[in-house]
């Protein structure tokens, strides 16, 4: 492999082995318009030992990192915190090419990396708690089932006080920068904002166990090291103190007017929404179908108090756009939101109606039953989406003090 892929020093022992991935759009249905990295860690102890691998696509980069630090072959121990793909896609090459000593992962890590590689054995399971000695320093496992698969685990590095964190406070993020202090901090809390969006969302009740479990070990935690994005080493607490914010769900006093349209009524409305709300002071994120996709309108919600969402009727059914964007976000679980729906519609009205079922069972509590105009709004409809904005101001007025 080209030499320019250089290992990056974390700290004393530690060493970044792992790959940036430039070209990703796209993970899972979650846009990744800045790429992403797959952080792999290179301990330097008395047992060389390698914390989670890569990719599958970008073994070779990983190699040679940690070629550029040690020989491979030195590697006596592989340690995986986290089984899904773009942590372990490479682990089976890694262990062929390696022939580590031991390879560790939690008990439900052996079960989903023998049920993903069929391994026939050789992974050997690390109890929540038990410290893997790397000899002259230990490796404390600290399991944090479903946050965010049921393997998931950190581990704590004593020497040198890191958190190797798996997929918790990480991001997707490509940069030449390995440590947070040296990442654009605006692009650094929205990219961290929008990892916790869609993909923590759903488990905040989980994380707040793993917060309270982790500050309950007391570990001296200098540095927390993520699978994915920036390491954390100047001073990790404002991160821990966002993930304790984002999983409290407090909503604050913004609205966030999504929605498609196919003959421009539908949008005509939604802009008179958000007169009502810019009316009545409330900030107004009005994200249209047509130009934003789903996981950025998931970012904009993780602090918004009010979903307002629009569609026009299409075969008797909401359209297919938002219908997908619903799904979607209903998978994310949001908790105490306030909402409403809203659309145009020809000789049918059932859009508006859909959206507001979906919001209903998403336990998004509506303000008011569905405002739905049939084709284009008159200066009358157009008062009565004004309302509605001010219905739902007043309404987050008197939620988010």
């Amino acid at each position: 492999m080209p030499e320019t892929f250089k290992a990056t020093r974390i700290s004393e022992h530690v060493w970044w082995v792992g790959a940036i991935d430039w070209s990703v759009r796209d993970f899972h249905g979650y846009k990744t318009g800045r790429g992403t990295t797959y952080n792999a860690y290179l301990v330097l102890a008395d047992k060389p030992t390698l914390i989670d691998t890569v990719k599958a696509p970008f073994f070779g980069e990983m190699m040679a990192r940690i070629g550029s630090v040690i020989d491979p072959a030195d590697v006596q121990i592989i340690v995986s915190n986290h089984s899904e793909m773009d942590h372990s896609g490479c682990l089976p090459r890694t262990i062929q090419a390696l022939r580590p000593r031991a390879v560790y992962a939690s008990a439900m890590g052996q079960k989903t990396l023998e049920e993903h590689f069929h391994l026939g054995g050789g992974i050997e399971t690390v109890a929540d708690g038990r410290v893997i000695d790397l000899g002259g320093m230990g490796l404390t496992a600290v399991e944090t089932r479903m946050l965010h698969w049921p393997d998931s685990m950190m581990t704590y590095l004593d020497a040198d006080k890191v958190l190797f964190s798996q997929d918790g406070f990480g991001m997707h993020l490509a940069t030449s920068q390995r440590f947070a202090d040296e990442v654009d901090q605006d692009t650094l809390h929205y990219e961290a904002a929008k990892y916790y969006a869609n993909i923590l969302l759903p488990l905040s009740p989980i994380v707040k166990k793993a917060l309270d479990k982790v500050a309950g070990l007391d570990l001296d935690i200098a540095i927390i090291a993520p699978d994915h994005g920036p390491v954390w080493r100047s001073d990790p607490g404002p991160i821990v103190e966002l993930y304790a914010k984002w999983a409290g769900q407090e909503p604050a006093k913004k609205a966030v007017v999504t929605y498609d349209t196919m003959w421009g009524s539908t949008d005509i409305m939604a802009r008179a929404i958000e007169d009502g709300l810019a009316e009545a002071g409330v900030p107004t994120r009005v994200m249209p179908l047509g130009g934003c996709h789903r996981s950025d309108i998931a970012t904009e919600m993780l602090d918004a108090g009010a979903l307002v969402v629009g569609s026009p009727t299409i075969n008797n059914k909401m359209f297919p756009t938002v219908a997908d964007l619903l799904t979607y976000i209903g998978g994310l679980k949001p908790l105490g939101r306030i909402g409403a729906a809203f659309g145009s519609h020809g000789w049918s009205g059932e859009g508006a109606k859909d959206v507001a079922k979906a919001l209903s069972e998403m336990k998004v509590e509506l303000v008011a039953d569905p405002l739905s105009v049939k084709y284009v709004p008159d200066e009358a409809a157009l008062g009565e989406c004004r309302a509605l904005g001010k219905r739902i101001a007043e309404e987050l007025e008197a939620r988010c003090k």
